[in-house]
């Protein structure tokens, strides 16, 4: 029984130590970027076997260091981007998407606050953009580059669901450049590029296209989430944190289709090629002047333009908040693979992807979140229901046989063998199985761990109220003990570090555990027993900085475990 004790209680330290590690000792968030507003210069990927040259073009503007986002908008002439979801523009210098902001996700949970924004031009304080272009195959033709100031045909106002917009570009050497932007009601965007040429000879060109972010963004510096760049070829996912990609340098990937870009917790920027095409792809780090530079990027097979001729290559691009219902819808419509892997659904990710699904599901008949969560948590509890049943008799049984097991303590105090060999008698007597209450706890590990992954990584937790205090089920409980709840004019929360941010909800949960504690059997053993009663201490400052959706999860799941065990002990006579 003492070994079956010790895995018990090694699995519920092992909890502690993943969970505690991670909330007490969080990683370092890497230092901000500079505040120097320089512009920003991608480098458009070189196709093995070209000519090389400097493919590092000059910046597309030189800008005050001063600049901010609004003035780094008006340096150059913009075509507006308005959809349901996004607001943006697209540079005609350069051509590049670098504006964009997201409609439904607001920097806090005031409706008012300013949209979420999303890509940003060169120039601005924090760059962070798309480009497509063509690479010479020789290093000589004159191509399009982020200083080339597009002309926009007639009709060209406006990007918008349904309609075009139309750049064109003269190199005044017998090739002329088309670049043609759409996008749906959602967040995908279509980039197709055609060359002509109407000169003499024939050239061959490479279609890229690429993401590039400059500075290192914060992330919330969590080992069980993925934030940086990532993508899918052939078939397998490959994903960088952003410090391994600065020892890496460069990665190269080669792959029919596939996808890859950068995301952060609930964003996405995502380059989309031709799902039938054989592409090659990278994932760069570069030291700038004014920061870390990361980009990543597609070159595709080199295409020969004769004279009279002319060329085409298109790309998607998906800019927008990482919804699985949409991605999924992305990936099955397009031919994506495994584009909803996106979203870090972890190891349980056939617990956690449906868990997310029926949580939606619930949302829409309930109409709040919060609610979503306890009716999924009762869900969750109806199909355990059989072998937590089973456990629950098996605990009041022991529970009713702790004087018998005091007696047989105290019997062979100085024998421990004999005390073993006695007590398993004595189970064996009363057909009680001791570990049959550790079942359901192992059971509950990976639904939790699901259950933890939704609430922390899926935007439809993002900014979603409960009732009462909790306007974001997504952060922690904003109320604290140490002011008494709001009482005392004080952010305590500002002040004290975040495990001790002890909310209503993380001591309601600490009390149902305590609560559920005391219906079970006591560990023979005393220190164990001292161990096992320090847990739900442990466990309210574990949970205090938790998101508060998971908190309620636990608070309200121990509530119907300690109902149903209270009912199960009543009918079997065990003592509470």
């Amino acid at each position: 029984m003492n070994e079956q004790r010790n895995l018990l209680i090694a699995i519920v330290l092992s909890v502690l130590i993943l969970f505690g590690f991670q909330w007490l000792f969080p990683k370092a968030p890497p230092p901000a970027p500079a505040p120097e507003a320089a512009s920003a210069s991608s480098a458009p990927p070189v196709p093995e076997g070209t000519a090389r040259t400097d493919m590092a073009p000059a910046a597309a503007k030189a800008l005050s260091a001063a600049e901010t986002r609004a003035e780094a908008l008006a340096s150059s002439r913009r075509i507006p981007v308005r959809t349901p979801k996004l607001h943006g523009s697209v540079a005609t210098l350069g051509a590049r998407l670098d504006d964009l902001t997201l409609v439904e996700h607001r920097e806090a949970t005031d409706r008012e606050s300013p949209e979420i924004v999303l890509l940003s031009p060169a120039g601005s304080p924090h760059p962070y953009y798309a480009e497509f272009g063509w690479v010479p195959a020789d290093g000589v033709a004159k191509v399009p580059g982020p200083d080339t100031v597009w002309q926009a045909a007639p009709g060209s106002d406006e990007l918008a669901p349904g309609g075009k917009v139309v750049l064109t570009w003269d190199n005044g050497e017998g090739l002329r450049f088309v670049r043609t932007f759409s996008v749906d009601e959602n967040y995908m965007f279509g980039i197709e590029q055609r060359v002509e040429n109407y000169g003499t000879k024939p050239v061959t060109l490479h279609p890229y296209s690429l993401i590039s972010r400059l500075g290192t963004p914060h992330t919330s510096g969590m080992y069980i989430l993925h934030e940086g760049p990532l993508g899918v070829f052939d078939g397998t996912l490959k994903e960088f944190k952003y410090d391994d990609l600065k020892k890496e340098g460069t990665v190269r990937e080669k792959s029919v289709g596939g996808w890859a870009g950068i995301t952060d917790k609930y964003w996405l920027t995502a380059l989309v090629p031709d799902q039938k095409a054989e592409v090659s792809g990278r994932f760069v780090h570069q030291v700038r002047p004014n920061g870390d530079q990361y980009q990543v990027d597609f070159t595709g097979a080199g295409l020969i333009v004769a004279p009279g001729a002319s060329a085409e290559a298109g790309f998607h691009m998906f800019a927008g908040a990482k919804q699985v219902d949409l991605l999924d819808a992305y990936g099955e419509k397009m031919g994506i693979d495994k584009f909803a892997y996106a979203i870090d659904f972890g190891w349980f990710w056939f617990f956690t992807k449906p868990f997310l699904y029926l949580l939606q599901m619930l949302h829409s008949a309930l109409g709040n979140m919060g609610l979503a969560i306890l009716a999924l948590t009762v869900l969750i509890k109806l199909a355990m229901f059989p072998l937590a049943n089973k456990s629950y008799v098996s605990m009041s049984k022991m529970k009713n046989l702790q004087p018998e097991m005091k007696k047989l303590q105290e019997r062979f105090a100085d024998d421990k063998m004999r005390l073993q060999q006695e007590m398993m008698a004595l189970y064996k007597k009363e057909k009680v199985s001791p570990v049959s209450g550790c079942l359901p706890m192992l059971v509950q590990i990976p639904v939790f761990f699901a259950l933890y992954k939704v609430l922390f990584v899926a935007i439809e937790m993002r900014h979603a109220p409960f009732v009462g205090w909790i306007h974001d089920l997504s952060a922690p409980d904003p109320t604290t003990i140490f002011n008494l709840f709001g009482l005392i004019p004080w952010d305590a929360n500002a002040v004290l570090p975040s495990f001790l941010h002890l909310g209503v909800w993380p001591l309601i949960m600490g009390v149902t555990m305590w609560l559920q504690q005391k219906l079970n059997p006591q560990p023979a053993d005393p220190v164990q027993a001292r161990m096992m009663s320090f847990l739900p201490i442990v466990f309210t400052f574990l949970l205090a900085n938790f998101a508060a959706g998971l908190v309620i999860y636990w608070a309200w799941s121990n509530t119907l475990s300690i109902l149903q065990q209270w009912v199960i002990m009543r009918k079997v006579g065990a003592k509470s």
